[in-house]
């Protein structure tokens, strides 16, 4: 899936130019990566639309939907999110990180496990389907990020389970996490914890104020140098 997104360039990095921008109820972000075959590595800052951040955000490929920045003086560039932040509260977009993808290089992203069916072992034995690992790392071109792998767990029986080596692998990707990783599995029920005496709760730490919120998505990859002290 390939949507396409508005931005501007900001006049600079920094906290302050990042408040500016949201007052005037725009995403501060940066797009990094190499921006041509022999210029090397560049981060610019720029800014975003909220409202289309947060549709890509929501739409079934999510963080991994592949984007076509349209950023005026530079032309179409086709982009990943990288990674983004949430207000805890509001759960506005407070900033984003994109970088640049080459149409014709593999890359590395984390997409999530999805199952199908009724699992017989909960069925007819009384077990639980329990996920060990919701996303799994795969390979692929920029255009064949798959939206999920999903999992047929009708024949389940009581301590089976799937692991990477049992999906079904698409014809367009490959997976790179390690092959005898679970994902699910059929467990019988574990016993209810015993509730929290009133000692316990008199005795529990302090709520601390909720921090903003990192999400990281995408190829993993390493920060061009000097990025991290100039974003936001």
């Amino acid at each position: 899936m390939e949507v396409i997104l508005d931005a501007i360039v900001r006049e600079t990095f920094g906290k302050n130019e990042a408040r500016r921008t949201r007052r005037a109820g725009k995403v501060p972000a940066v797009v990094y990566g190499a921006t041509g075959e022999a210029s090397g590595r560049e981060a610019t800052p720029i800014a975003v639309d909220p409202r289309s951040l947060l549709k890509i955000l929501h739409s079934d490929s999510g963080a991994n939907t592949l984007i076509s920045l349209k950023l005026a003086g530079t032309g179409d560039t086709r982009v990943l999110i990288k990674e983004f932040q949430l207000d805890p509260v509001t759960h506005h977009v407070l900033h984003a990180d994109f970088y640049r993808v080459r149409m014709d290089r593999v890359i590395q992203v984390t997409i999530p496990v999805t199952v199908k069916g009724e699992a017989k072992g909960v069925k007819q034995q009384a077990g639980v389907l329990e996920f060990v690992h919701r996303e799994i790392e795969v390979e692929c071109l920029p255009a064949d990020i798959p939206e999920h792998v999903e999992i047929d767990v009708s024949e389940l029986m009581l301590h089976q389970g799937v692991r990477v080596r049992d999906i079904i692998v698409g014809p367009k990707w490959k997976p790179l996490s390690d092959a005898d990783m679970m994902l699910v599995h059929v467990i019988m029920p574990k016993a209810e914890e015993v509730a929290a005496t009133p000692e316990a709760v008199v005795a529990a730490a302090p709520v601390t104020p909720a921090e903003p919120e990192v999400i990281k998505k995408g190829k993993k990859e390493e920060v061009p140098e000097g990025a991290e002290e100039k974003k936001k």
